[in-house]
């Protein structure tokens, strides 16, 4: 249907109105279109989905893609679920080719992870010395659009258990660096000591966060820092655990208690107001397209309410990625459904029409 204006209508979430708009080539208007041609009529509609802790650049098992094909294969798994638009948060394949690509959500991209040596997933990371990190962040803010990715705290192997990836202030020095660079910077923390440094030293996302405090939750929620909690990998913590315990026993009961504490710690950073956003981990061990069991995990689990977790997946996420919503001049995005998801939220996985980039992919 490309090049042809399309007519939608239908309840419009956040507002609860129903309203007509026209989506003429990759943008939504307001002023009916003459000929248009009507895609969608009644139901309800959402801004698209959002999944903001995504990698379409690691293949499933874990290793690099090696190929953009590879790459838009995998964003068609959360295309085809309604996630009209990606942070990836981190990948050792670059492809900024696919940022204007038609079939592919809107990409919000970091380059590699920045990471210390010989304690990170094999071939993801850049792995760098406390004193390269600063260049490194720099180097890989250029790789991205917009953001940075720091791998804050991992095993140590040596201690047997998490510990911070370099010492706190080099992590400082780290978001400095990033913001030098013009761009966000986010971090994977699963501990305790790491997440609270750089929290304090103005990083904008924490991702997983299993080991925040209340003091922290509360310094996020006075400087407006972000949580992407990835509940959906945090439930695999069992599994880590299973594997470390004959070896890092320590470890293994640390992943342990982290998981049995998170849905408390996410339920008091929403409570906090701390800005949640949903985000999978798809890529390596976790499938694509699983943004809407994230969104029920977060309510069933976390106990954020229905309209929250919709804001936290849809029009509250492209806002704070930057992607327009639906709105006059707004990006021509939107998914349908036929029930209220604020009544019935596992009608997230069932969308009844989707619509990226003004094209009708279904």
């Amino acid at each position: 249907m490309a090049g042809v204006a399309l007519r939608v209508r239908g309840v419009m979430l956040p507002d609860d109105e129903v309203r007509e708009l026209w989506l003429v080539g990759d943008r939504v208007s307001t002023e009916p279109v003459p000929g248009a041609e009507t895609v969608l009529d009644g139901g309800f509609i959402l801004p698209g989905l959002v999944d903001a802790h995504c990698h379409i650049g690691i293949a499933a098992g874990g290793a690099p893609i090696t190929s953009l094909e590879q790459a838009k294969e995998l964003a068609a798994m959360d295309r085809d679920a309604g996630v009209l638009a990606i942070r990836d948060a981190g990948s050792p394949y670059p492809y900024p080719q696919l940022d204007d690509d038609p079939d592919v959500p809107r990409l919000a991209r970091a380059g590699r992870h920045v990471a210390p040596i010989k304690r990170y997933l094999r071939d993801i990371g850049l792995e760098v010395a406390a004193g390269e990190v600063a260049a490194a962040v720099a180097a890989q803010a250029a790789a991205g659009n917009g953001w940075v990715k720091l791998v804050g705290d991992w095993i140590d192997r040596d201690a047997g258990d998490l510990a911070p990836a370099w010492d706190a202030d080099t992590l400082a020095g780290a978001v400095r660096a990033a913001h030098e660079a013009g761009v966000r910077m986010t971090t994977h923390t699963f501990a305790e000591e790491a997440v609270a440094v750089l929290v304090r030293a103005g990083i904008d996302c924490v991702e997983h966060g299993t080991g925040l405090s209340v003091d922290v939750i509360d310094e996020m929620a006075r400087r407006g820092t972000a949580l992407v909690p990835t509940m959906t990998n945090v439930a695999t913590f069992t599994g880590i655990a299973a594997k470390a315990q004959e070896k890092f026993p320590t470890y293994a009961a640390h992943m342990r208690a982290l998981q049995e504490r998170f849905p408390a710690v996410v339920r008091a950073a929403v409570e906090a107001g701390v800005p949640v956003y949903v985000g999978t981990d798809a890529g390596g061990g976790i499938t694509h397209g699983l943004a809407a069991e994230e969104m029920l995990r977060l309510h069933e689990q976390a106990g954020m309410a229905a309209l929250d977790v919709l804001a936290a997946g849809s029009w509250g996420a492209r806002r704070w990625l930057g992607f327009p919503g639906l709105e006059p001049g707004g990006l021509a995005d939107l998914v349908g459904y036929d029930r209220d998801p604020r009544a019935e939220l596992g009608v997230l996985r069932e969308p009844s029409r989707i619509i990226l980039r003004g094209r009708v992919i279904r």
